[in-house]
């Protein structure tokens, strides 16, 4: 029984003497903490890993989970680590020395006070309640995808980074725990540096839900005891979070897809914000965070429902669909093939007036791709959305492409870029950033 598990279960209260703390909302939240714990990984998985060095006992990765009420949706929200934060008043966990009210990055919560400091902290700059804390270390994360039988993950170029030994040729690949660790760690395989990080976290998430999901470990009682053995083995977790809790949780998982999941990052001003003796730190945007926090209190979705396609592979292309401003018309005599094509491309993420028009002539065979020389890429990834259409350059048309449909019009091809919003803030579900 998973009750039994409890003894391998680190515990402390993260709550104990906690303050002035913000409402409860709807919902379970957990704030999930990744460390760079070691203890029990082989030195043979250390050396092929790039796990060598003693661990700096911080947080690699901070994530709030938002379970929905009803249980039918999980929003992830990753909070960079290189956050502008301010740490309420504490007593340092390592010196005993009593601070003030200080910036640092949001990693040095942890450093400096560990999970309780981390809580309060996030609680301070999100203005959401912490239900649950959860803690990961690089042993759990990799016993954990072994487990499953491994994550799958796709890409449309190479990934090479020296640092953790990540090296993945274009195409779909099978990671094992060691290998799936160095992909969610990497930050040197473009220029994204830690908000691709947060990126292929996030894809990472969705493709270990999608494998659990797909492979039946929910369902099968003895495959459920052999991940959650692996999980809990060397996890940390607040005292009111025990194997009852989880379980309930686990079992209200059994209905979830990829498509129930959705991801995002805190939105953050662009460039960096330099702070006198932490260095460069990164400063979310107060309004546009302040509107996503709100809606997690209020248990709502972060991605607007789109319908979802049956087709089973998505194109890699060069732009993400979200980052496409389309117009459609319709260049036919068949009524409401306008609607029918703006909805299609809506579908596969596409951002779509959602007014589709008439075009001048009637009479198109072909549909077209009207398009600004400015944006050609755009142009590219739409027109490969739309098998036989034509690309026609447009100067001076600006940022919004136009789309005539044809009498030729077969349908819309799902799409995807492998980050969907590509160093912009946006949300995405499980299902658009997974392999199939």
């Amino acid at each position: 029984m998973l009750s039994s598990l409890d003894t391998g279960i680190g515990r402390l209260d993260p709550f104990k003497d906690m303050k002035n703390r913000p409402e409860g909302g709807h919902g379970t939240n957990i704030l999930l903490v990744g460390t760079d714990g070691r203890d029990k990984i082989t030195q043979t998985e250390k050396v092929r890993y790039r796990l060598g060095g003693a661990p700096c006992h911080c947080t690699d990765t901070i994530m709030l989970v938002h379970v929905s009420a009803d249980r039918k949706r999980a929003s992830m929200i990753s909070l960079p680590r290189d956050s502008y934060a301010e740490l309420p008043p504490h007593t340092d966990a390592t010196t005993g020395t009593q601070h003030h009210s200080h910036p640092v990055k949001l990693n040095a919560a942890y450093a400096e006070g560990g999970a309780a400091l981390t809580v309060r902290t996030v609680e301070q700059m999100t203005k959401v309640k912490i239900d649950h804390y959860l803690e990961v270390d690089f042993t759990s994360f990799m016993r954990t995808v072994d487990a499953v039988g491994g994550v799958e993950i796709c890409t449309a170029k190479p990934m090479h980074d020296t640092h953790t030994g990540l090296r993945l040729t274009p195409g779909t690949h099978r990671l094992d725990g060691g290998q799936a660790l160095q992909y969610v760690r990497s930050r040197h395989v473009d220029g994204a540096s830690d908000l691709g990080r947060m990126q292929r976290q996030q894809k990472f998430v969705a493709a270990l839900i999608d494998q659990a999901t797909d492979s039946g470990v929910l369902l099968n009682p003895v495959r459920f005891q052999d991940v959650a053995t692996a999980m809990l083995g060397s996890v940390r977790a607040d005292t009111g979070f025990g194997s009852d809790e989880m379980l309930a949780l686990a079992k209200a998982m059994r209905g979830f897809t990829a498509a129930s999941s959705e991801f995002t990052s805190v939105p953050v001003l662009a460039g960096g914000f330099a702070v006198k003796g932490i260095g460069s730190t990164v400063k979310w945007d107060e309004a546009k965070a302040k509107k996503l926090f709100d809606a997690v209190r209020e248990d709502k979705p972060l991605a607007p429902h789109l319908p979802r396609t049956t087709a089973v592979r998505r194109k890699l292309v060069e732009v993400s669909p979200q980052q496409i401003r389309v117009q459609v018309y319709n260049g036919t005599p068949t009524a409401g093939l306008g609607a029918k094509v703006d909805t299609a491309l809506k579908s596969t993420g596409f951002r779509t007036t959602g007014a589709p028009a008439n075009w001048p002539r009637r009479n198109l065979a072909r549909t077209m791709v009207f398009f600004d020389p400015r944006w050609d890429r755009s142009a590219r990834s739409l027109a490969a959305a739309l098998p036989g259409c034509e690309l026609r350059p447009a100067p001076g048309l600006g940022a919004t492409l136009k789309v005539s449909a044809g009498a030729n019009y077969s349908g819309v091809l799902p799409v995807k870029a492998e980050n969907a919003y590509q160093g912009e803030f946006g949300v995405v579900t499980g299902d658009q950033v997974v392999c199939s």
